[in-house]
C-alpha cells in the first residue's frame, strides 16, 4: 500500500504513549526539510508506562522496524512509510505513527 515517507520529524510513539525516536537516519534525502528515516534505524522510546500485573514496569524502550517500502530505496535501504510497522522491545508491542508530512508517497 502507498503511504507518505517518513522523516525524524514525525510524530511517532509506541501504543503506551512513549515517544519514540529514530536513534539514526539518512541526512542524504530530505522531505519537507527533515531527513528521511529507512528501515535499518532503531528507534529509542522514553516516557513509557507499561505495567504488566502486578504493577511491575515494563516499558518499551526501543522499536525496531519489521516492514517498509517495497520501493523506495536511500542507499540501498527501504524507507518507512505512515503504514510501516514496527515491535517495541522487550514487551512486542506496535509503533503507532500518528502523523507525518504529507507531500511525499512512497509504496
Amino acid at each position: 500500500m502507498p503511504g507518505f515517507v517518513l522523516h525524524i520529524g514525525a510524530n511517532t510513539q509506541c501504543v503506551h504513549g512513549g515517544v519514540a525516536l529514530p536513534a539514526v537516519f539518512n541526512q542524504r534525502v530530505t522531505v519537507g526539510g527533515q531527513p528521511v528515516v529507512t528501515r535499518q534505524a532503531a528507534y529509542n522510546i522514553a516516557g513509557c508506562s507499561y505495567t504488566v500485573p502486578p504493577s511491575v514496569p515494563q516499558p518499551c524502550v526501543s522499536a525496531q522496524w519489521v516492514t517498509a517500502s517495497t520501493r523506495v530505496t536511500v542507499m540501498e535501504q527501504p524507507v518507512l512509510l505512515n503504514d510501516s510497522m514496527a515491535m517495541c522491545s522487550p514487551n512486542g508491542t506496535p509503533v503507532v505513527v500518528g502523523s507525518t508530512q504529507a507531500r511525499v508517497r512512497g509504496m
